[in-house]
C-alpha cells in the first residue's frame, strides 16, 4: 500500500484562498475589537461596533456560516487578548453577539434583498437589547437599568447605520476590484 493513499485529498486553490480571506477578516475583526475596547465609551456597554463591519463583509462575501464563525471567533480571541475571557464582560459580549448574529442570519434568509445597512441596524439593536437583558438577569437585577436603554438604542441606530453603510461600500469596492 502506498503512502499517498492514506493522505487526505489536497484542498483546491479556491478553498485555500477563501480560508485565507476568512482568516484575514478574523484577524482584522479581532484587532478592531481590541482597538475599540481601548477607546472611551459613550455609555455603559456601548461601543461603535467596528468589528461588526467585518462580520457584515464576511456575510456578504463568504456567506452566513463564515460570518457566524467569524463573529464568535473574534469575541473569543478579543476577550483572550484583553484578559476578559470567562468574565462577566465576556458573558455579556458573547451573549449579545450570539443574539445579534442570529438576527443577522434570520434577516439574511427571510428578508429578500435586505441591504447590509438593514442587517446592521437589526443586529445593533439586538446586540444592545441583549446586553441589557443579560446584565439585568445575571448581574444587577434592577429593572431601573432599562431607563438607560432608549438613548443607547438611538446611538445603536446611528452606529448600526454607519457600520452597515461602510460595510456596503467596502463590499461594493471589493467586488468591483475582483472583476
Amino acid at each position: 500500500m502506498s503512502k499517498t493513499s492514506n493522505m487526505p485529498p489536497r484542498p483546491s486553490l479556491a478553498s485555500l484562498q477563501a480560508h485565507a480571506y476568512w482568516l484575514g477578516l478574523l484577524v482584522l475583526a479581532s484587532g478592531l475589537q481590541i482597538f475599540e475596547a481601548s477607546m472611551p465609551s459613550l455609555g455603559p456597554w456601548f461601543k461603535l461596533g467596528l468589528a461588526n463591519i467585518i462580520t457584515l463583509i464576511a456575510l456578504a462575501s463568504l456567506g452566513p456560516k463564515a460570518a457566524c464563525t467569524l463573529a464568535i471567533g473574534r469575541v473569543i480571541i478579543g476577550s483572550f487578548f484583553m484578559g476578559t475571557i470567562f468574565t462577566p464582560t465576556f458573558i455579556i459580549s458573547l451573549s449579545a453577539t450570539l443574539a445579534a448574529i442570529s438576527v443577522m442570519l434570520l434577516a439574511w434568509y427571510l428578508i429578500p434583498r435586505i441591504s447590509l445597512i438593514g442587517i446592521s441596524l437589526l443586529a445593533a439593536l439586538t446586540h444592545m437589547c441583549m446586553q441589557f437583558f443579560v446584565v439585568e438577569h445575571l448581574f444587577i437585577q434592577q429593572s431601573a437599568l432599562y431607563y438607560l436603554l432608549p438613548p443607547l438604542l438611538v446611538l445603536s441606530c446611528a452606529t448600526g447605520w454607519l457600520n452597515g453603510a461602510l460595510a456596503e461600500y467596502i463590499t461594493t469596492q471589493l467586488k468591483a476590484r475582483n472583476r
